[in-house]
């Protein structure tokens, strides 16, 4: 499962440039427009280019993963996915491979994106910031790949899929603190930005690449890490169910 995801992943090129467009678009209006302001929230010795890149990441991450679940729809609707459900090999081994296929192609879209955001002038962290950034990676991956086959299990619709996918993309997104810190948030909306798992996924990057975050790491990486077992047991859960009837 792990290798026809890549073998899909290095032939699909199309798909690579639509996902790595958008994150591009904010980087180069965002970062360019907003270079020399000094924004509420972040520390005047941290430009906002810096402060962006780590949240193009997780908005990678994020779009690449929850996407990842349509391929359980494209696999139910060519019948591919009755034949795997019909081999003889454990069904939770199949989540862990089509897990594991979509995780590494949302690290290496992420991993794109830090390395053009280089010449736009965002800084390198030291390598020890860099593996604790992979780290992060890899839990925002899982954790909504996860999230993304719970839906794909429960839905037959492939275009359904992706209006209700993109319902939840963007609220994730805009309340994760990507774009601007979460203490900028009104009042009445910060406590849905603390129950948004990405929240802690974009703090957790940032922490590692550029030494700021609004919360503790650890705490990052606890919660991040929490959610990211509870949605692999529940996409296996419902994975397992698919195809059943």
């Amino acid at each position: 499962m792990w290798l026809r995801e890549m073998k899909r992943f290095i032939r699909a090129k199309s798909r690579i440039a639509g996902m790595l467009g958008m994150p591009l678009f904010f980087l180069a209006f965002l970062a360019f427009g907003f270079s020399g302001a000094n924004l509420p929230g972040i520390p005047e010795n941290i430009n906002y280019i810096d402060f962006l890149v780590p949240g193009m990441v997780g908005m990678t991450l994020l779009f690449t993963a929850m996407f990842a679940g349509i391929s359980v729809l494209w696999d139910r609707e060519f019948g591919f996915l009755k034949e795997i459900m019909v081999a003889p090999v454990s069904r939770v081994s199949l989540v862990l491979g089509r897990i594991a296929g979509g995780a590494t192609t949302s690290m290496l879209q992420g991993i794109l994106i830090l390395i053009i955001s280089i010449p736009i002038g965002f800084s390198l962290p030291s390598f020890h910031g860099f593996i604790f950034a992979l780290i992060f990676m890899l839990l925002i991956s899982i954790s909504f790949i996860g999230l993304g086959l719970i839906f794909a299990s429960k839905m037959t619709d492939i275009h359904g899929f992706s209006m209700v996918i993109n319902f939840v993309i963007f609220p994730l997104f805009f309340l994760s603190g990507a774009i601007f810190p979460v203490s900028n948030l009104p009042a009445a909306i910060m406590p849905l930005s603390y129950l948004n798992p990405l929240t802690y996924g974009v703090d957790g990057l940032r922490g590692s690449l550029i030494g700021f975050s609004e919360f503790p790491v650890l705490m990052d990486f606890t919660v991040l890490f929490a959610f990211c077992l509870l949605m692999v047991f529940l996409g296996a859960y419902f994975f397992e169910k698919t195809g059943v009837d």
